[in-house]
């Protein structure tokens, strides 16, 4: 596998101290709880790519994607062969208060995490790091 990272976004969206998660149905992160997002489309910037996503998996149109932070995530087999590279940019995005949650695309199941419920939760550690970041200017 090449190591060139495909490029990637996802989609922060916080309501009153609870962030909106989808539980992935397909690798490189499936059965864990995650922000909305998945791979760019040709052409697309990671804004575009986020804003997309989020609808697909979500149902939600977002608005106004403030990058947040980027990580290069790589998925290795057990012998240590590269499974997976993306470069992935996570955004912070607004919605409509009044805007319902829809599991849909390859989201099996979503809802409104708490810090305290995402840290017991399958998460990869991006989505840990994220929250706990957020949670701490808060304080």
């Amino acid at each position: 596998m090449t190591s060139i990272p495909r490029p990637a976004s996802s989609a922060i969206l916080e309501r009153n101290g609870r962030f909106l998660l989808v539980l992935r149905r397909n690798p490189p992160s499936a059965d864990m709880y995650a922000f909305p997002g998945g791979r760019a489309e040709d052409g697309e910037t990671p804004a575009e790519t986020a804003l997309r996503e989020f609808e697909e998996e979500t149902g939600i149109s977002a608005r106004n994607p403030r990058l947040f932070e980027t990580y290069d995530l790589r998925s290795h087999a057990a012998d240590g062969t590269l499974t997976s590279h993306f470069l992935l940019s996570v955004f912070r995005v607004d919605a409509d208060e009044q805007a319902t949650a829809e599991a849909a695309d390859d989201a099996a199941a979503i809802g409104w995490y708490t810090l305290e419920e995402i840290r017991v939760l399958p998460v990869p550690a991006s989505v840990l790091e994220c929250v706990e970041r957020i949670a701490a200017t808060r304080d």
